[in-house]
């Protein structure tokens, strides 16, 4: 079993990389991660951002 790190990766990214890395670890399209941040966001925005954000910061970047 291959070991997967969750981590920002330096290409692929549209607004920060969070969905990417996302895709990226589960083994999904990245269309489909960002659709699922965005109706995240629709209820007033709470619900998909701050979690986005948190994402964000601990997820390392890749180097």
């Amino acid at each position: 079993m291959a070991h997967r790190k969750l981590e920002i990766p330096k290409n692929n990214k549209v607004f920060l990389g969070v969905a990417a890395a996302f895709a990226n670890y589960f083994k999904v399209d990245v269309t489909l991660v960002r659709i699922v941040w965005v109706l995240l966001l629709l209820p007033g925005g709470l619900p998909g951002l701050i979690p986005y954000l948190l994402c964000w910061i601990l997820i390392p970047s890749r180097e």
